[in-house]
C-alpha cells in the first residue's frame, strides 16, 4: 500500500537503529492483533468477496457501457450481443508446490489436491466473432487474457470489460493462482535450480547467494506460469493477446519467455521489474523526500526484507483499522472514482481479497527487492523473447510488445523506452548480419518490436483512473485503431531517440500513427511520475525559472 516508495538501505548507524526499533515495536504490536484474524470464518470472507465481485460485474454490465456516440460507424459493439460469465477452471497444481502444501487453504470441500481452480470472468461479443468469421480481413484479435497486479483480482478491470469487447471478441480476466477466488495453496515451493551444478567449488561458493536468489525467482515464476499454461490448455486457446498489469505484467513476460508460440501480442500495463536498479538515482530520490516520508520508507522496506507483505500486515490489524486503511487507499489513490457505492464495493473487493489466507502474495520477496526492483530485471529478458509467429514474414517479424504507462505513473516509463532501444539495436545488428552467418547462428528469432504508450490523467492504476483512454491504448496495441470512434481520446505513443533517428519521418512501425508519435524528449515532459516525483520536478522548474529571471536582471 506504499507503491510510490523506492528503497535505499542507508549505511548510517542511526537509520539502522530506527529500523530495528520500529520493527521490534511492530512485531510486539502485531502479535495480539493477529488474534483478530480468526474471529471471522474464511467461508464468510469468501461469501463477502463473491458479493463484491458480483456487484463490480454488475457495474461492468450497466455503468461502463460505451454510449452510442462512442461507437465507430461500423462498430459491432452492442449490449444485446454480449455475455458475461464467471468461471472456475480446473488446472494441474504447479510442479514447484511441495506435496505437503498442496491442499487449498480456503475451500474446505477441496480435498482433491490433484487439481486446483483458476477463477475469472469471461466476456464474449458474439456479433464481433460472427463478423470476423464472415470477413477474414476484419478478423478479431486473439482472445484477450488479462492478468491483474499484486494483491488485486480479475474484477479490477470492471471498468474496461465492456469497452474492450468492441475490439476483442473474447476476453478472459483471471484471478491468478493464490489470489482472488482461485485456489490458495501455501507458497512453499521447491527451488528450481538455474545454475550449472558442474561449476568448481570456489565459484559455486562465491555465487551461492546469487544462485539461490535466481532459484527463488524461477520457482516463484513457475508457480504462476505453469498454472496459466494449464488454464490455457483447458480452454484450448492456440493464441492469446496477453496483457498484465504491474506484477501481472512481469509474470506475462515470464510466460512469454517459455511459451512464445501461444502469445500473439504482449501488452505490459505499467509493469513492475523492468529497469536495473541504479543505486545513485534511488538514493537521490529518497533523500529528496520529507523526513517523515523517508522514515516511513525505511520502516516499510525493513518489513519487506523480513517477508511482511501488505496482506500479512492488514490481517494483523483489528478489523476496523484494516478496513480504514483499505478505504483510505481507495479514496486517496483513486480520486477518479467519485461514486460512493462504487468506492464501497471496490474497497470491499480489495479488503476481502487481502484478508483471505496468503498465498500468491508471498511471491513478493522472491521476485522483487525492496523498492520494487526485480531480482532478474525484465530489461535484459524481453529482448530475448522469441517470436512465436509463422514463417510468412521470412522470420523477420518479432513479437509485438506494448508498454502502457499512466501520465502520473510511479513506474518508470524509461524502462519501456530502454527496452525499445535494446530491441532496435539488436534488430539493426541482425540486419547487418549476412545470410551465411545467420544460418550458422541457427537462424535466431528476431527481437520483439516494442511500442511505448502514455495514458493521460492516470497513474499506476490507469485502467481505473482513465478507463476510456486506457481502452483506446489497448485497441491501438491490438491493431484496431481504425475501429476507435472519431471523437475518442487516444493514448500517446513515444519512441526512443535511436528509433526516431532511424526513420526519416520519426515514425514507429505503425505508419497510421505518424501524426501522434512523440520523441523521447516529449516523453520526459509528458510523464510526471508519482506524487513526490512531481513535487521534485515542479520545484526544479521553479528553481530554473528563478535562475532565468536572475540572468535577465
Amino acid at each position: 500500500f506504499f507503491p510510490s516508495m523506492r528503497y535505499h538501505k542507508t549505511s548510517t548507524h542511526r537509520s539502522q537503529q530506527i529500523n530495528s526499533r520500529s520493527l521490534y515495536r511492530m512485531k510486539i504490536i502485531m502479535f495480539p492483533f493477529s488474534l483478530f484474524t480468526s474471529s471471522i470464518k474464511i467461508s464468510d470472507r469468501i461469501e463477502s468477496l463473491r458479493d463484491a465481485e458480483s456487484k463490480l460485474l454488475e457495474f461492468a454490465k450497466t455503468r461502463f457501457v460505451p454510449s452510442p456516440h462512442d461507437h465507430h460507424p461500423h462498430s459491432t459493439c452492442s449490449s444485446h450481443h454480449h455475455s458475461f460469465e464467471l468461471f472456475d477452471t480446473p488446472i494441474a497444481p504447479p510442479s514447484v508446490v511441495k506435496d505437503k502444501n498442496k491442499k487449498c487453504q480456503v475451500f474446505d470441500d477441496d480435498e482433491d489436491v490433484e487439481h486446483y481452480s483458476l477463477h475469472g470472468v469471461k466476456v464474449v461479443n458474439q456479433q464481433l466473432l460472427a463478423s470476423s468469421d464472415d470477413d477474414v480481413s476484419s478478423s478479431s484479435p486473439a482472445p484477450l487474457v488479462l492478468l491483474h497486479g499484486y494483491a488485486n483480482g480479475s474484477l479490477y478491470f470492471y471498468r474496461n470489460l465492456h469497452g474492450l469487447s468492441k475490439f476483442f471478441g473474447q476476453i478472459y480476466a483471471l484471478d491468478m493462482l493464490g489470489w482472488g477466488l482461485s485456489s490458495r495453496p501455501r507458497f512453499n515451493l521447491h527451488l528450481q535450480h538455474t545454475h550449472n551444478s558442474n561449476d568448481d567449488d570456489d565459484a559455486a561458493n562465491n555465487n551461492n547467494s546469487s544462485n539461490n536468489d535466481n532459484d527463488k525467482v524461477k520457482s516463484a515464476e513457475q508457480f504462476f506460469v505453469e498454472s496459466l499454461e494449464s488454464w490455457r490448455r483447458h480452454h484450448n486457446l492456440p493464441k492469446m493477446t496477453l496483457a498484465g498489469h504491474s506484477m501481472g505484467g512481469y509474470l506475462s513476460v515470464a510466460y512469454a519467455e517459455q511459451y512464445p508460440q501461444h502469445v500473439e501480442k504482449l501488452i505490459l500495463l505499467s509493469p513492475v521489474g523492468v529497469p536495473q536498479k541504479v543505486q545513485e538515482e534511488d538514493t537521490q530520490r529518497v533523500s529528496s523526500m520529507p523526513f517523515y516520508i523517508r522514515a516511513l520508507i525505511h520502516t516499510v522496506r525493513a518489513m519487506f526484507n523480513r517477508g511482511i507483505t501488505p496482506g500479512y500486515f492488514l490481517r494483523s490489524l483489528p478489523h476496523s483499522k484494516s478496513r480504514d486503511m483499505v478505504n483510505g487507499y481507495i479514496t486517496n489513490r483513486l480520486p477518479a472514482i467519485t461514486c460512493e457505492e462504487e468506492q464501497q464495493y471496490l474497497g470491499e473487493y480489495l479488503y476481502q481479497n487481502s484478508m483471505l489466507p496468503g498465498s500468491g502474495e508471498d511471491c513478493l520477496c522472491d521476485i522483487l527487492t525492496a523498492g520494487a526492483f526485480a531480482r532478474v530485471p525484465l530489461i535484459d529478458r524481453i529482448p530475448e523473447i522469441k517470436s512465436g509467429g509463422s514463417d510468412e514474414n521470412n522470420g523477420e517479424e518479432g513479437l509485438e510488445v506494448h508498454f502502457v504507462y499512466g501520465e502520473n505513473d510511479w513506474m518508470d516509463y524509461r524502462g519501456g523506452l530502454d527496452v525499445q532501444r535494446l530491441c532496435h539495436e539488436k534488430m539493426q545488428d541482425r540486419r547487418t548480419t549476412t545470410t551465411t552467418t545467420r544460418s550458422a547462428e541457427n537462424n535466431q528469432s528476431p527481437p520483439p518490436k516494442v511500442f511505448v504508450h502514455g495514458v493521460r490523467n492516470a497513474g499506476h492504476l490507469l485502467m481505473l483512473e482513465n478507463y476510456q483512454e486506457f481502452n483506446a491504448a489497448m485497441a491501438i496495441a491490438a491493431g484496431r485503431e481504425e475501429d476507435l470512434p472519431p471523437g475518442m481520446s487516444r493514448s500517446v505513443e513515444f519512441v526512443c531517440d535511436e528509433v526516431a533517428a532511424a526513420n526519416a519521418e520519426g515514425t514507429t512501425f505503425r505508419s497510421s500513427r505518424k501524426k501522434v508519435v512523440m520523441s523521447e524528449k516529449d516523453a520526459a515532459k509528458f510523464f510526471r511520475g508519482g506524487r513526490f516525483n512531481r513535487r521534485e520536478s515542479e520545484q526544479q522548474k521553479d528553481d530554473d525559472a528563478v535562475i532565468v529571471e536572475e540572468k535577465k536582471e
